[in-house]
This record gives C-alpha cells, sequence and structure tokens, in this order.
C-alpha cells in the first residue's frame, strides 16, 4: 500500500450544480437499446433540488420519449450509459444486471505508483448514513463489493507527483464502489472530492474516471454486444 497522505476529514460534494450544455452523444441504437454517452457533471436522472431536473434520461427522454432507464452513472462519472427502447427489453437488461451477466470496463487514474500490476479487491461496503452520500468499508454490515484491477500504465513522475492509469472491473455494482476500492488499496482517484486527499483530489478539474465499455446479451437474439466510448483523458 503507498503512503497517499490520507486526509479522514469529511468531504463534501460541489454545491453548484452546472451540467455541461452539449448535444446528445449517441454512440448506437436500434429498436431495443439506446447507448449514449454521459459526460462528467451531467446527473443521470433527476435530482431532487429544483435545479438539477436536467439530466441525461431527460435530455434522452426530449428526443426519444419511449426511452427506459436500466441502470445509472454517478454524476462525476463519463462514459457509457445505456438505455433500453421498450419494456421487455428494459426487463431483460435489467435482469442481466441482476445476475451479474453484464461486463463493465472503467478506466481511472489513481494517485501514485500502483504496486503490483493486477489483482482483486473483495471489500464489503455499506452507506455511511451519518455522511451520505458517501459510503464505507463495513465487514460486520456491509453488502458483498468485489473489483478486479489492472494496472495500464504507471505515468512519468512529474513535479514529485506519481500517477497510474488503471483499469477497473466491477464485478459487484455497489454506489461509489470503485472510489472507495481505490482509496481502501491506498490509491484514491484523482479529482475525487469524497473520499481522495486534497493532494489528489486537486490534480485534476473532474473525477478521473471513465465506464469505457459494457458488453450485454442483446435482448433480441440473446448475442453479446460490447458497447465502447474512448476515454477522455
Amino acid at each position: 500500500m503507498s503512503n497517499t497522505g490520507r486526509n479522514p476529514a469529511l468531504k463534501l460534494p460541489p454545491l453548484i450544480y452546472d451540467p455541461p450544455d452539449e448535444p446528445l452523444n449517441i454512440l448506437y441504437k436500434d429498436d431495443d437499446l439506446l447507448v449514449l454517452s454521459k459526460p462528467s457533471g451531467l446527473l443521470s436522472v433527476p435530482g431532487k433540488a429544483e435545479d438539477q431536473r436536467d439530466c441525461l434520461e431527460t435530455r434522452a427522454k426530449t428526443q426519444f420519449p419511449e426511452a427506459l432507464l436500466t441502470h445509472r452513472l454517478d454524476l462525476e462519472t463519463s462514459g457509457v450509459f445505456m438505455m433500453a427502447m421498450n419494456k421487455p427489453a428494459q426487463v431483460h437488461i435489467n435482469r442481466q444486471f441482476e445476475l451479474r451477466q453484464t461486463k463493465k470496463r472503467y478506466i481511472a487514474r489513481v494517485w501514485g505508483h500502483v504496486e503490483g500490476d493486477l489483482g482483486q479487491i473483495d471489500l464489503p461496503m455499506r452507506c455511511d448514513w451519518e455522511n451520505r452520500p458517501r459510503q464505507m468499508v463495513c465487514h460486520e454490515h456491509g453488502r458483498n463489493a468485489v473489483t478486479d484491477w489492472e494496472v495500464a500504465e504507471r505515468e512519468p513522475i512529474v513535479d514529485g507527483v506519481a500517477v497510474t492509469r488503471v483499469e477497473l472491473s466491477p464485478i459487484t455494482g455497489r454506489s461509489h464502489q470503485l472510489r472507495v476500492h481505490m482509496e481502501e488499496l491506498g490509491y484514491p482517484m484523482l479529482g475525487e472530492v469524497f473520499y481522495a486527499h486534497d493532494k489528489a483530489e486537486a490534480a485534476a478539474d473532474r473525477l478521473q474516471l471513465h465506464a469505457e465499455s459494457l458488453t450485454i446479451f442483446h435482448p433480441s437474439n440473446g448475442e453479446a454486444i460490447t458497447f465502447t466510448d474512448p476515454c477522455p483523458f
């Protein structure tokens, strides 16, 4: 485990919601599926506050009223975002997520040069109720949470700062799972406002986490199909 200078103080989310103003980026569409590229800073679904109504789901429904939600990405996370174009397809895809039949690959940049080339993090998680929406590792009451990781690149050290690009494959789908797991491993994500120490948070202008690919079985023919969205950082 690396020496990250971890700051245990509570990290608060941004108070101002200022979603990016950009057109809908459609990666793929057919009679059953609508696959979009979600930008960082845009909610997946509407928030509770009136000024948080703008989201990817709302924008998609403006153009495709029949589109239905199948999963979510966190506000700061970018990448592949899938919706269903009819109810049977939604049920089919949701079932795949429940049975862990989908395959997801994320790209992240983390603080420090990661020791080892690959591994698996198996740490149960639950909500940190006193500090919601933060999550936490809890061996007593946490739900099973497993993440496979592999080093993609150890970037050159610049001004004494070491950064590693990693590929993350969540086996389970807990809220904030990837961020919590990498922080617990000792390598917080750059630009992270909840769990990273101050230097890691300030090292990027956005969370360095991107959903690069998603593989599912197509609802119409059962064939495996992979959707990709190139990492923007």
